[in-house]
């Protein structure tokens, strides 16, 4: 089963500091690294790692970033046909704060991330509407992620939406969404429910669900996730582990579910691998050097348990 992922590559400018700073504070001290990130990318090698029938489309810089992105996708074996380039705006740029204590701080340059429009799909639509599944985060136009999920919907093509940044959606676009992957920040961006607490988080997802959606799937870090669907609601606990640096995290998770979902796993399977990898890719420091491979997101699972249990 074919996966398709389409969104943002960047190029990280992490700093790792005792604290992250306050509006109009210099912090000294920190280390800094180098690193590939963007949601869009992070995801992609996340899958690709796990193993995925993989399609990335991305739109790099025609610059330094750019060049570098395309040797080590090149070095991952994902398709230079579908990675794009403009050669009138630089590469995604991220600027990054990670503190002692593994909490994150980002701003986002979009560059040729933000001139990845719908018409450059074109040449790939034919593809894309024989996919068994499409990934698309909020890294890329909303124009582009209107048209993607419209062309699937009317393709039958399945629809996963991890909408990070988060914006409001409207009621017709939430309908052609299959899958949707919210922390509680976004889950209250999308629905207007003040999230406090368990009780609060369902009643959220069931207003999601309420407009078509069939499956939310809302993360809660390193309290694991709620997924709420047709068939049910379940609350997925993981195990403890020493946190360094949580950027990637959400993007590894849903990677992993992409790959679970379009190799026919299990729900609980999916959503239990997807936790094993992420919990693995906080203990590493940076964005796409933390993502683990297949073998080592089994390892952990035969060393810890992800917890499933039905909500009443």
């Amino acid at each position: 089963m074919s996966l398709f992922i389409i969104g943002s590559s960047n190029t990280d400018l992490v700093i790792y500091l005792e604290r992250i700073p306050k509006i109009g504070e210099t912090v000294i001290g920190g280390e800094s690294k180098v690193v590939f990130g963007g949601k869009g990318a992070n995801q992609a090698v996340a899958s690709k790692l796990a193993g995925a029938d993989l399609k990335f489309i991305t739109q790099l810089g025609n610059d330094t970033f750019g060049k570098n992105l395309k040797t080590y996708f090149k070095g991952l074996e994902l398709e230079e046909k579908y990675i794009l380039t403009d050669k009138n705006n630089h590469s995604g740029i991220a600027q990054i704060f990670v503190s002692k204590k593994g909490e994150n701080s980002i701003a986002v340059a979009s560059g040729s991330n933000g001139t990845l429009s719908f018409n450059k799909l074109k040449p790939f639509l034919d593809e894309i509407a024989k996919a068994s599944l499409v990934l698309i985060q909020f890294e890329i136009p909303m124009e582009t992620i209107v048209s993607i999920i419209n062309f699937c919907n009317k393709s039958g093509v399945k629809v996963l939406v991890n909408p990070a940044p988060a914006v409001q959606l409207s009621d017709d676009l939430l309908k052609k969404i299959w899958m949707i992957t919210p922390n509680e920040t976004e889950l209250e961006i999308l629905t207007g429910v003040t999230i406090t607490d368990e009780e609060s988080i369902l009643i959220a997802a069931n207003k999601i669900l309420d407009q078509g959606v069939e499956h939310c799937i809302v993360t809660l870090g390193e309290k694991g996730s709620i997924w709420v669907s047709l068939s049910g609601s379940y609350r997925y606990k993981v195990p403890k582990v020493k946190a360094l640096d949580s950027t990637a995290a959400g993007d590894v998770f849903n990677g992993y579910l992409a790959y679970g979902i379009t190799k026919g796993f299990s729900f609980k399977k999916a959503i239990s691998f997807s936790h094993a990898a992420a919990s693995i890719s906080v203990t590493i420091k940076g964005a796409q050097t933390s993502i683990p491979s297949k073998k080592d997101v089994k390892l952990f699972l035969k060393e810890h348990q992800i917890i499933e249990e039905k909500i009443i």
